[in-house]
């Protein structure tokens, strides 16, 4: 048997809820199914010691408020605890402890596949995450098997680590963040291009305005409508963004020590641009991540291995869209407080499409052909 839905969004960290807030303020039918046991399992699982890097005042979902002072940066728990109430507060419908292992089309609907559950729908949002898979260099494999290593996904602590230097390649905001916990207690290296910072504080008093004028930016300017967004997209996509709350005085100041790119190894140590090695214990791998989509059985992938979509809407599968993306309409779309402007564009295309379906169908569908939401169907 099957269960059958008008729209189902897979995925329910903070893109799916975003989504699920718009279809709801759209009263389109829908559910969301999550494979964690609660909303916010997948925070939790990250480092002890995260903080999101933006204030709180930008870490809200649509038509929300993150319940801490402004200029404040939550902790990973408190992040997780308000999207659990969250999704409470507006009745989203989430179904957790279900995993999607399998997405197709059978001409008719969208079949999806959980484990021994199967589900059909009209529509369907991928909005399950995309740093899935963490992206280790080829290399990695070469280095001494004495070299304990980690990636940005799997270090929870200093205690995860075996004891002597370590080096973490990789510099942007994660990077940052691990360095700097570190190097209160061992020998700490980061390695890789710098990618720029703000150069203030963010939650300074004094400069609030410029960074009110930064994050407009990030949603309103940086975009593909523009040319400046246009023009940042490539590297956005190909680099770290900019450092935000961890600055490179920060770092200097810990003592992280700078080193050049991570290029490849050399008798087992890591080898760095210049032809240098460094004698370290630990690597933690912050090098990025890429969507775990091998689930997805449709031709909807573009040469490049990533989705092929215009703003969130698939361009070869109608009724498929994706969310969440890194710069998939904006700087700010994998960002918290981008994510919901991008859900409201997909829920509207959603409710489009579905206006001139429903015109023609109470005009042509016998009653018994209307399905309530949610009910099964032979499989």
């Amino acid at each position: 048997m099957s269960e059958r839905f008008t729209t189902v969004v897979i995925g329910g960290g903070q893109a799916g809820l975003a989504m699920g807030y718009h279809l709801a303020r759209l009263n389109r039918p829908f559910v969301i199914l999550d494979e964690h046991a609660a909303a916010g399992d997948s925070w939790r699982a990250r480092w002890d010691s995260l903080r999101l890097f933006t204030p709180a005042r930008y870490d809200a979902l649509p038509g929300s408020r993150f319940p801490a002072p402004q200029w404040s940066f939550p902790s990973r728990e408190e992040f997780a605890d308000y999207l659990g109430r969250y999704g409470e507060e507006f009745g989203l419908p989430v179904r957790h402890n279900v995993r999607v292992t399998g997405l197709r089309h059978d001409s008719h609907a969208f079949v999806i596949d959980a484990g021994g559950r199967r589900f059909e729908a009209d529509n369907v949002v991928v909005a399950s995450g995309w740093d899935r898979k963490p992206r280790i260099p080829a290399f990695a494999g070469q280095l001494s098997p004495a070299i304990r290593q980690l990636t940005a996904g799997s270090y929870r602590s200093p205690r995860d680590l075996a004891p002597g230097p370590v080096l973490v390649v990789g510099a942007g905001n994660s990077g940052a963040d691990i360095a700097l916990e570190l190097a209160s207690t061992r020998t700490t290296y980061l390695s890789g291009r710098h990618p720029g910072e703000i150069p203030w504080r963010v939650d300074a008093t004094a400069a609030r305005p410029l960074t009110l004028a930064v994050f407009f930016a990030f949603s309103h300017i940086l975009t593909l409508g523009t040319p400046a967004g246009r023009k940042a997209r490539p590297r956005v996509l190909s680099h770290s963004g900019s450092l935000v709350r961890v600055k490179n005085r920060d770092l200097v100041r810990a003592g992280v020590v700078r080193v050049a790119r991570t290029e490849g190894t050399k008798d087992g140590l890591p080898l760095l641009a210049g032809g240098r090695t460094l004698e370290v214990a630990n690597v933690i791998w912050c090098t990025g991540f890429t969507p775990d989509l091998d689930w997805i059985h449709l031709p909807v992938m573009g040469a490049d291995g990533q989705p092929a979509q215009d703003r969130g809407v698939a361009t070869s599968q109608p009724g498929l869209y994706f969310l969440g993306a890194t710069f998939q309409h904006s700087l700010a779309s994998s960002m918290v407080h981008g994510v919901g402007r991008d859900a409201e564009f997909i829920a509207g295309r959603i409710a489009a499409a579905a206006a001139p379906a429903a015109a023609a169908g109470s005009s042509t569908a016998a009653p018994d052909a209307v399905r309530p939401e949610g009910s099964t169907a032979p499989q």
